[in-house]
């Protein structure tokens, strides 16, 4: 059901959403550690193929596995911030350097048009602020950073909003998974649901904007 979801809205059918989905988060988390979750959420963040990792999912996991000790919260919570500021930075100074040539390319198995295009739209409708917001959202969040380069943004602009979407994304999911877990030792128990819940919710935007976008299209437009 899940993967069905992301194939739909990401427009990626790979194998890697199902592995991800079907293997037990909470076992993946364990097993790759600081470095698989810092690698993770560096490139979710900064390399424009990596959108269907398992984002906020992921931080909320790695939160609720440090009330039981698995993690050290107070380490985690810089390294996954510091991850996502780096990565954000790495995708902006991408698209800087490589995004317009590259966005002339046709689809592939990696890259669709429309990802850019569902950015673009996000963008406009929430300003330089979409930089903090991207990152509660799928997809959008691996192309905003790298749009922003495309578009020029300031660098010094940027990285200030990068700086505090790090911080509110990276830690406070990370820390909301923490405090739940410490408040609610037994909420592992419904660990499943609530990954459900996050996972559906932060796609709420995007199929807003698709709904928008074919309530607004002209009448008699080819659907996509």
């Amino acid at each position: 059901m899940l993967s069905t979801i992301i194939a739909a809205y990401s427009g990626y059918n790979g194998p890697t959403v199902d592995i991800l989905l079907n293997f037990e988060l909470q076992e993946l988390v364990q097993m790759v550690g600081y470095p698989g979750l810092f690698a993770a959420v560096f490139a979710e963040t900064g390399i424009f193929f990596m959108f269907f990792l398992p984002g906020s999912s992921m931080l909320f996991t790695a939160g609720l596995l440090a009330s039981h000790g698995l993690f050290n919260v107070w380490l985690l919570l810089p390294l996954i911030t510091f991850a996502a500021i780096l990565g954000d930075s790495t995708g902006y100074w991408f698209g800087a350097k490589v995004g317009p040539a590259l966005f002339k390319r046709e689809d592939s198995r990696f890259f669709r048009k429309s990802h850019v295009e569902k950015t673009r739209v996000f963008y406009e409708r929430h300003g330089v602020i979409a930089i903090v917001l991207a990152r509660f959202v799928p997809v959008v969040r691996t192309f905003a950073p790298v749009l922003a380069g495309v578009a020029g943004m300031r660098y010094r602009i940027f990285l200030m909003y990068n700086v505090m979407g790090g911080v509110l994304w990276g830690a406070g999911v990370t820390f909301a998974g923490y405090f739940l877990g410490e408040t609610f030792p037994q909420v592992d128990r419904y660990i499943t649901p609530i990954i459900a819940a996050i996972i559906i919710t932060s796609f709420i935007p995007l199929i807003r904007e698709w709904y928008r976008s074919r309530k607004n299209a002209p009448q008699g437009a080819g659907t996509v």
